[in-house]
């Protein structure tokens, strides 16, 4: 089994990475490959979900991507970044893995249980963690060897199903649903087990999957996937983000009287960002009726 979780790469501060411009000779390719995927955003934000007596402190990662373009260190910095806020629960929202490539199980479960002994902590799975999709592209065809993976490290998977943990004194309801891509987000049988008079979040790799689940009874839904474009090139944007509905591309949006934040994600396909940075997100869901905001 490999070492400690906290031995990983420290991101540079904007001051360091001005300073190491002219010292390195940096191109932006550069940049993009060796400065940028490791320098984390941690940002925090409030989100209004009614039925809440208070508030809760949730740590939001996404799209782990281990590969070899992903090292364990860009995970061990991202959970170790995460667990200094003291989250009352833990979200994770899928694609653990970006191919079948061989990774060191032992070295991911040690990583994943340190949130698991953190704080309760519940996952759903991505488009790239095993299925009929993740097939075509050089992936699992099924999803067992990251189940697998999660149940070693008592992180619990919620597979279109429903869970009531309680936080901070308080019953919050969360509802998991499959990826839609690999075509196994089933939500009618997901929100079978909810009780509508509970608060519930929504957890669902692809914001997209909102559009089915109009129709359900929740109150916030977090999701990962876009990357938050991980390229974001001036005038093109998010153009070419793999959403459908580029409103939701990162970041806190509202939704038919719901809330949804989308994380920019801790990996990256390629090992490249650009422009936009990888996020550890820390969210406090509050049943206070404010306007949602960076706190």
């Amino acid at each position: 089994m490999s070492g400690g979780c906290y031995s990983g790469v420290k991101p540079l501060n904007r001051r360091q990475f001005l300073f190491s411009l002219p010292t390195l000779g940096l191109t932006i390719p550069a940049y993009g490959h060796f400065i940028e995927p490791y320098w984390f955003d941690e940002t925090r934000t409030r989100v209004y979900v009614p039925g809440l007596s208070g508030s809760v402190r949730v740590l939001h990662l996404s799209d782990l991507h281990i590969s070899s373009f992903v090292p364990f260190s860009v995970v061990e910095e991202a959970i170790r970044i995460g667990l200094k806020s003291r989250p009352d629960l833990i979200c994770l929202t899928g694609d653990f893995i970006t191919n079948d490539a061989p990774f060191d199980r032992d070295q991911y479960e040690t990583c994943l249980k340190r949130l698991a002994q953190a704080a309760p902590c519940f996952a759903c799975l991505g488009n790239h963690d095993g299925g009929s999709w993740t097939a075509t592209v050089g992936g699992f065809s099924d999803s067992s060897a990251v189940r697998s993976l999660l149940a070693a490290a008592r992180v619990t998977l919620l597979y279109n199903r429903a869970e009531v943990v309680s936080a901070q004194g308080q019953k919050l309801q969360l509802v998991g649903l499959g990826d839609i891509w690999n075509d196994e987000a089933d939500p009618g049988y997901a929100f079978a087990q909810v009780d509508p008079r509970l608060p519930t979040v929504v957890l669902a790799h692809n914001p997209d999957t909102k559009d089915r689940i109009g129709a359900f009874p929740w109150h916030a839904m977090l999701s990962g996937h876009t990357h938050g474009g991980q390229v974001l090139v001036p005038v093109v944007g998010t153009r070419f983000v793999a959403v459908k509905d580029k409103r939701f591309v990162a970041g806190l949006r509202g939704w038919k009287g719901r809330q949804i934040y989308v994380t920019r994600g801790v990996g990256s396909l390629g090992g490249i960002r650009l422009n936009c940075r990888p996020e550890v997100t820390v969210l406090e869901l509050s049943g206070r009726q404010q306007p949602n905001r960076v706190i």
